[in-house]
């Protein structure tokens, strides 16, 4: 039986729009699963590899800088058929995955988490690319937060079943699990992708660069790399404050990976139905704005309980879900004609916030204790909301 989740969609989207909308979301979740395995169960994988969590923190921060491709892909992708970019996108991601799963070391570990983060990166840059070709601006952040109900799925449900494959056996077999799931996912996707014609799709891609693209693009791409970057201060850290300040284990951490899921889920349903109406900017701002006191409130001393900790920090991923959905569309549109080379500068600047915060957010954390993750965290998310509001008079 085929998954439809066409009745959120109503008649002025395309047929086709409608009809490969859940199939493409399943994919999302799928490659997104496995690319977020690793932060939750990076103290469980240092361990597994024989090293400390700043060494594993240093080869993830070096993964992450394969990301810095990213707008070259974008550039390419754009000029190659979508449904080819986003099967080999998966395949790839099932190459990542095997490779993290048969690691001897940090080294072929941290390659491993390059290669998948860049396919990964891929997927979802030809994904958005083949939406901007077929949906208008203007209603394109309702089918963008329908397909992003994946990225909090990554947490609600792949991260919890991969890390259950880790309680009972060991992270090596829940990377192994995420490869056989994307691998299956690009043989359906390429299958059910086979009688879609580019036809003028293609020809809404414009070949020529627009004059003073740059000045239109550098304040919505560096806002996305720092709230990227705010993100990263917690997702590397908070497993390790979990195990450390209250002995959780890799299936406690499934757990929480779940609830962290539920928030996320419901900042990207509230994508769906509010962004397009608050206009893109205004819904990344507040998204953003709620990382904020959270944050802060969690550097002043509430995450030595775990019942202020938790919910203080679910809000502020809740938070981050709803900013980051809300940036996707703009994206798409901050380069006109070349939808997949804008995307790409998104992902090579959050590319950029994560690294850097992924190594900084880790020796904070070995040095200093999580409450200097999340102040680097805050200052990461007010200087993406600084960089939105330079922009209040060009972007809606």
């Amino acid at each position: 039986m085929r998954l439809s989740l066409k009745g959120l969609l109503d008649d002025s989207y395309e047929p086709e729009v409608r009809e490969r909308v859940a199939l493409l979301t399943f994919s999302r979740l799928i490659s997104t699963s496995s690319y977020r395995f690793t932060p939750p169960f990076l103290a469980t994988i240092a361990r597994g590899l024989d090293v400390s969590l700043s060494e594993i923190g240093i080869a993830l921060a070096l993964s992450e800088l394969s990301g810095l491709l990213s707008p070259f892909l974008g550039s390419r992708i754009d000029r190659l058929p979508r449904r080819a970019t986003m099967s080999a996108s998966l395949l790839l991601v099932a190459g990542g995955t095997t490779m993290a799963a048969l690691s001897p070391n940090r080294w072929v570990f941290a390659f491993a988490l390059a290669w998948l983060s860049l396919a990964n990166a891929t997927f979802v840059i030809s994904m958005n690319g083949w939406f901007a070709d077929r949906v208008p601006y203007e209603r394109r952040s309702r089918v963008v937060g329908i397909v992003e109900l994946s990225w909090a799925g990554g947490l609600l449900i792949g991260v919890p079943l991969l890390g259950l494959v880790t309680a009972l056996s060991s992270w090596r077999w829940g990377f192994a699990a995420g490869a056989i799931a994307a691998l299956i996912m690009s043989v359906s996707l390429y299958r059910r992708f086979a009688s879609t014609p580019e036809g003028h799709h293609a020809g809404l891609r414009s070949e020529k660069m627009p004059s003073g693209w740059w000045r239109r693009a550098a304040a919505p791409v560096a806002a996305n790399g720092m709230l990227m970057a705010a993100a990263q201060c917690a997702f590397v850290t908070f497993g390790s404050w979990l195990e450390d300040d209250f002995d959780f284990t890799a299936g406690k951490l499934s757990a929480i990976a779940f609830g962290l899921g539920v928030g996320e889920f419901t900042a990207s349903s509230s994508t769906v139905r509010f962004t397009d109406r608050l206009g893109k900017r205004r819904a990344m701002m507040l998204g953003t704005g709620l990382m904020v006191p959270t944050g802060l409130l969690l550097a002043t001393g509430l995450h030595n309980s775990l019942w202020t900790g938790l919910p203080l920090l679910i809000i502020y991923i809740l938070g981050f879900e709803f900013g980051i959905v809300s940036s996707i569309p703009i994206g798409t549109n901050v380069i006109p004609g070349h939808p997949s080379t804008g995307m790409g500068l998104m992902f090579g600047a959050g590319t950029i916030g994560r690294a850097i915060t992924a190594i900084a957010a880790a020796w904070l954390y070995d040095n200093h204790g999580f409450e200097w993750s999340m102040i680097l965290g805050v200052a990461c998310a007010a200087a993406s909301i600084a960089l939105m509001w330079l922009e209040r008079h060009r972007i809606d």
